[in-house]
């Protein structure tokens, strides 16, 4: 599997409604890394995302958002699964706290180095976006912290939008 989304397993934005655990991948491998990433935590539940509202998402990405699934509570990885109004996944975005390499392997796994454009917004933050088959990831990391955007549409600046509305809400 190409591991540029397939970190995303189980959220890659492409996936039917009816295959919530179906793998997305993309077109590039990720540089080889000793860092090993964490796997992204699954939807657990239906809630409201701590770090997003419905409405900036559907703002963001064009799509009404109908439900919100977020993965189990944990203050080092929170992610968010937005789903549109007929139950398919338009937008995960992962929020990753802790060690500094790992926060940075994240964002290389799923914008690779080799196939991603630069990304530095907002402002400190590095990492790449590109879009997908499927449709665009916009990943940046900072010191101990990432934030991954994966979203159904083609246009990478909606995923870049979420990223910069996240961390500002975040205070990171």
């Amino acid at each position: 599997m190409a591991p540029a989304l397939g970190l995303l397993a189980a959220c890659g934005p492409g996936q039917a409604a009816s295959s919530p655990d179906a793998t997305t991948t993309a077109g590039s491998a990720a540089p080889t890394s000793s860092v090993a990433v964490p796997d992204i935590p699954p939807p657990a539940r239906s809630a409201s995302c701590s770090f997003l509202s419905s409405s900036t998402v559907a703002d963001a990405n064009g799509q009404h958002v109908g439900s919100v699934k977020v993965s189990a509570a944990s203050q080092s990885d929170r992610v968010c699964y937005f789903y549109r109004p007929d139950g398919g996944l338009q937008m995960t975005v992962r929020v990753y706290t802790g060690d500094a390499a790992v926060a940075q392997a994240l964002v290389n796994q799923v914008a690779p180095v080799s196939s991603a454009s630069p990304a530095s917004e907002p402002t400190g933050w590095t990492g790449g976006y590109l879009s997908t088959g499927s449709g665009a990831v916009y990943a940046v990391a900072k010191g101990g912290n990432a934030v991954v955007a994966i979203t159904n549409q083609a246009q990478t600046i909606k995923a870049r939008l979420v990223v910069s509305d996240a961390i500002g809400d975040l205070g990171l």
